[in-house]
């Protein structure tokens, strides 16, 4: 039997692997166990395991058919979690390149994954910009607000796009700064 498949997605720094890790850890407290996977971790692993790469920066030098069959192998081994237990997978919407936007979930990963809900997490485009600043750990290229914002319109748009092909529905839950509680809670009711 199939658990529940849920994806998060999100602009980068807008607080999603946060927001999901607070709500698996207060869904335990519940006994509800969830199983939270990167889908690019997922990728890597199956492209290692062929030989392909030794590191996850030399998965985007892979030829575009390699790229679509580790994919569609990644999307098929995270849907056979679901076995297991519900899964949510932490991935990218859509992923903003110097050629403009490319899905992060084309239609061969989600005929694979075959989700349930999908939530996108947003906060304002001054939030995610200032929170980027603040993150010393990454190197992340600066943009402006409104790029910011247009990439999270284009996640909207992507969004719904995947709930048409695949019966999905789509949640937009808010990652507010100082508000953190206010969002799990949301994703909280969506995972329930």
């Amino acid at each position: 039997m199939k658990n529940k498949l849920v994806i998060v997605t999100g602009v980068p720094g807008v607080g999603g692997t946060t927001l999901t890790e607070k709500a698996i850890e207060a869904l335990k407290k519940e006994g509800i166990n969830y199983k939270m996977v990167n889908f690019g971790t997922i990728m890597f692993e199956v492209a290692k395991s062929e030989n392909l790469v030794e590191d996850r920066d030399q998965m985007r030098k892979l030829d575009p058919d390699t790229q679509k069959r580790i994919q569609k192998m990644a999307g098929r081994k995270i849907s056979e979690m679901t076995a297991d237990a519900p899964v949510i997978v932490d991935t990218h919407s859509t992923i903003k390149t110097p050629m403009g936007y490319l899905p992060g979930l084309p239609k061969w990963v989600l005929d694979e994954l075959n989700p349930d809900i999908i939530v996108i997490v947003e906060t304002t485009g001054d939030e995610i910009l200032m929170r980027r600043l603040g993150d010393g750990s990454r190197n992340r290229d600066l943009e402006s607000t409104g790029n910011i914002e247009e990439h999270q319109f284009m996640n909207r748009c992507a969004a719904m796009t995947y709930g048409v092909l695949t019966g999905a529905t789509v949640k937009i839950i808010k990652n507010r700064d100082k508000l953190l509680e206010e969002g799990v809670e949301e994703l909280l009711s969506v995972l329930k």
